[in-house]
């Protein structure tokens, strides 16, 4: 299961700059609009201390992380919702993806053109927001005709449905005609069931993505202050990146050289890895590791998942024939430094198939075929 988060903004914000430095993948990146047509797409290694400490712990032959999935779709402008800047087709590629990485420039540059000739995030916020709002105005009342429709003409199994879209539809046309997300509207999960085939872009997960120079990275500035205000409104997460620097960064092999440049900026970890968290924490995902000498592995899961349910992301036979699962956390071992001592302190455990796996355990799972 790959995190699928698609990178969004207006032209020339460093969306393909990110793109390339998060997975070192080449993305088209010019000093003006559009240059990035079809979406560009990189799969890249969930950064996870605890699969290091677990590889090396077990000595393993294979170390195999989690992988986050990046679309660097084309940038926005006023209008997309209406077709201008090809807005359309980019609106397609959004709806394919599991949550939007919002990219916000936040430093100055003259060399590099900005679309709107001018510095003001919460402004580009704004414009991208409402064009996505906009864009999912026009789908929902699409829905609303065929709803209507059903109420005259289908049984009355299909029209008490019918009355359930169109009650959704209510409750949340207003915020899209103001600009405002869909997911504002706290909808239940029945209600979100009911619209569900609108595949709505402003019920996507959101968060912020501020792309910044070195200064803003080491002592932050007036920009990142300004999404910093407009995401606590929203209730979305930050995450700060010099898209510079990530770039520079990517290009080093060392791990200590790395690490040491790193450090020239005050910061511990990549831009890649305080992403990648934020994005794993946005869609409601967990990691569970198998580990032994020939492989330590990190599997991705969803919160609230079932012991079988995860085994089923190995393998459906393992789900079909699920027996039991023989768990212990991550931490424990840490604490007692080897399975048999976490079996000794009583910490090794035996689960059936109502266990929900938390994120951090190491599971090894029984079963038959």
């Amino acid at each position: 299961m790959a995190v699928n988060c698609g990178i969004v903004g207006l032209p020339n914000v460093g969306k393909s700059t990110i793109f390339s430095a998060l997975t070192s993948a080449p993305a088209e990146a010019a000093n003006y609009p559009f240059c990035t047509i079809d979406p560009n797409v990189g799969i890249v290694d969930l950064p996870d201390a605890r699969l290091d400490f677990l590889a090396k712990h077990f000595e393993t032959k294979r170390r195999v992380p989690a992988a986050v999935e990046f679309v660097d779709i084309a940038g926005l402008v006023k209008g997309a919702s209406k077709g201008e800047g090809l807005g359309n087709q980019f609106l397609s590629h959004i709806r394919e993806t599991g949550m939007i990485a919002h990219v916000v420039r936040c430093f100055e540059d003259p060399d590099i053109v900005h679309v709107n000739n001018r510095i003001d995030p919460a402004g580009d916020i704004e414009t991208i927001n409402m064009e996505l709002a906009f864009a999912d105005l026009d789908t929902i009342n699409r829905r609303a005709e065929k709803a209507q429709r059903a109420l005259r003409v289908m049984a009355k199994d299909e029209q008490k449905k019918a009355a359930a879209v169109l009650a959704v539809i209510e409750k949340i046309r207003p915020l899209l005609e103001n600009g405002k997300s869909a997911r504002s509207a706290a909808l239940t999960l029945e209600e979100q069931d009911a619209i569900y085939d609108c595949h709505l872009i402003t019920m996507k997960p959101q968060l912020y993505v501020c792309n910044t120079d070195e200064d803003g990275c080491k002592i932050g500035s007036p920009y990142i202050d300004a999404v910093r205000r407009v995401a606590a409104e929203e209730g979305a997460e930050v995450v700060v990146i010099c898209g510079k620097f990530e770039a520079e960064l990517a290009g080093i092999e060392s791990a200590e050289e790395r690490q040491a440049f790193l450090s020239e900026l005050g910061l511990t970890e990549s831009g890649l890895a305080v992403l990648s968290r934020a994005a794993y924490r946005l869609l409601g995902l967990r990691t569970f590791f198998t580990a032994g000498a020939d492989e330590c592995r990190a599997w991705t899961i969803h919160a609230g998942d079932t012991a079988p349910k995860a085994a089923g992301v190995i393998h459906s036979d393992f789900e079909r024939g699920f027996i039991k699962a023989e768990v212990y956390s991550f931490d424990d071992l840490v604490s007692f430094g080897s399975e048999a001592r976490i079996r000794e302190a009583g910490k090794y455990r035996m689960e059936g198939k109502d266990y929900v796996v938390q994120d951090g355990d190491v599971i090894f799972f029984k079963f038959n075929v």
